[in-house]
């Protein structure tokens, strides 16, 4: 998947800007839905948790990922709930 590939380059790198953030979101849910966005959570989850434990200095950035791909989630199901 296109979306853990740029994830992982973000946190090698240490940065990542929010624009990005939000359009690899947006591309993992136009190739894949919902569940791709899942996926993408379910592997942050485990990564930032190996990451906490090694005390990875870009923990913090793996982190700010997983929270922004929760936060897309939520706001998915509200629109969907909306309408």
């Amino acid at each position: 998947m296109r979306a853990l590939d740029i994830i992982a380059a973000s946190i090698r790198s240490g940065q990542a800007h929010p624009t990005t953030v939000l359009n690899t979101l947006i591309e993992a849910e136009n190739e894949g839905g919902l569940g791709a966005i899942r996926q993408i959570e379910r592997h942050l989850a485990v990564g930032l948790q190996a990451l906490e434990e090694r005390q990875h200095p870009h923990s913090p950035l793996a982190q700010a990922w997983l929270k922004a791909t929760r936060a897309y989630l939520v706001t998915q199901a509200e629109r969907r709930h909306a309408v």
